[in-house]
């Protein structure tokens, strides 16, 4: 049976509506979502998925159906083969929840990314923003990532070492 598992990518104005709009249109081709994002990004809003879809419909058939939405008129629209595995495997198993909150600078998620390396965490979601009514230099991060077990003490206290040099709050929950 020939992979019809679909990475969907919809990039357009931010509008109430759109997931509705894109997962009703999906679901009503059939389609299963697998991991998915959403995200507005300045004055857009980004949709991706890992979409299975039925082995009668194409992937040109999709695009011309969320291009129909009226939602999605000036949208950028991409289906395309997703030719890697649909579900993620024990690496992308979030452990822990990360907030770290202060004044915006370059470099600030490298800095940050770079102790995840050290200890061998992968990064599984990552959101950043400058925080709306509260100064242009407030930026808040929110990162879901996997830390080994056996290095979960000393990571976090890394990063908590890294976000006070940097003038950053940082907490976390696991999950």
């Amino acid at each position: 049976m020939a992979n019809n598992t679909a990475l969907i990518s919809v990039m357009c104005p931010d509008r109430v509506g759109l997931v509705a709009d894109i997962a009703g249109c999906l679901f009503d081709l059939g389609g299963n979502l697998n991991d998915t994002t959403f995200a507005v990004l300045g004055g857009g809003a980004e949709f991706t998925s890992v979409c299975e879809l039925p082995a009668d419909v194409s992937f040109a058939e999709v695009e011309r159906s969320l291009r129909n939405i009226a939602t999605l008129a000036d949208a950028e629209v991409s289906v395309t083969l997703f030719g890697l595995a649909p579900l993620h495997d024990e690496t992308a198993r979030i452990t822990h929840h990360l907030t770290l909150r202060g004044g915006n600078r370059p470099g600030l998620i490298a800095r940050l990314s770079e102790v995840f390396v050290q200890f061998r965490a992968n990064v599984v979601r990552l959101a950043a923003e400058r925080v709306p009514g509260m100064g242009t230099d407030e930026y808040a991060i929110e990162i879901a990532v996997r830390i080994p077990d056996e290095s979960a003490p000393a990571c976090l206290a890394t990063i908590g070492n890294t976000a006070g040099e940097l003038g950053l709050s940082f907490g976390y929950r696991t999950h």
